[in-house]
């Protein structure tokens, strides 16, 4: 199983960035999707997390701002990430779990690579 983040760059404050996660090597409907990230000296934390459109949890940190989202015919989620603050950089990682409050525990069982975003001000 691979999950393959991808989207990041440098992006003025204010302005937006889409990050995608495409995973393969199994097929993941019915699991629960999400983002976390790690700014530099800081411990990963949860960001959002999706399993159908009406089951959502943001951080309180980017609620309005952050919008998650998932294609099951891509086996994708995506993060639409608006108005975006320097506080907001970091490593964004996917991650994918059956289980949703394990995955907003950071114990997600599947995990992909790092997306570097970063906010300049």
């Amino acid at each position: 199983v691979q999950l393959q983040a991808s989207g990041g760059g440098l992006v003025q404050a204010g302005g937006s960035l889409r990050l995608s996660c495409a995973a393969s090597g199994r097929t993941f409907t019915s699991y629960a999707m999400g983002w976390f990230r790690q700014a530099p000296g800081k411990e990963r934390e949860f960001v959002a997390s999706i399993r159908s459109a009406a089951s959502t949890f943001y951080a309180d940190s980017v609620k309005g701002r952050f919008t998650i989202s998932r294609d099951n015919a891509k086996n994708t989620v995506y993060l639409q990430m608006n108005s975006l603050k320097p506080e907001d950089t970091a490593v964004y990682y996917c991650a994918v779990d059956w289980l949703g409050d394990k995955l907003r525990r950071g114990d997600a069982g599947y995990w992909g690579q790092g997306t570097l975003v970063t906010v300049s001000s």
